[in-house]
């Protein structure tokens, strides 16, 4: 019970981090003024930015879900069960982000799933 808790902690939070990443950049615009006075600017900017900071604490919780995770349970098992959260970001993507998703990614993200399940079971 307790791992597959740590696995829902882990694609919880990088999903998370990733919308609110996907987010903030869309917010921000793409930087093309690479001086160094203008850079500096952004980096200050960037620790004001909500979304972007906490992106940052899901990133964290990830990263520490998944260190957990292994104290419980192997690599081998770690590693494809968190991959759920490629399943759950082409969703996100497609249905809240509004990004084109092509036919391709859909098969693959079913494939994700089939193979979490096969582990599930």
């Amino acid at each position: 019970m307790m791992t597959w808790l740590l696995v829902g902690g882990v694609v919880v939070s990088t999903v998370g981090a990733d919308v609110l990443q996907s987010a903030e950049m869309k917010r921000h615009g793409e930087i093309v003024d690479f001086r160094p006075g203008r850079l500096a600017r952004v980096w200050v900017a960037m620790f004001q930015r909500r979304y972007l900071l906490a992106s940052i604490g899901f990133m964290a919780a990830s990263f520490f879900c998944f260190l957990k995770l292994l104290e419980v349970a192997d690599l081998s098992f770690a590693v494809p069960a968190t991959a759920a959260s490629v399943v759950i970001e082409t969703l996100v993507a497609r249905y809240f982000l509004d990004e084109p998703v092509s036919a391709l990614r859909w098969v693959g993200a079913g494939l994700v799933a089939a193979g979490v399940w096969l582990l599930a079971a």
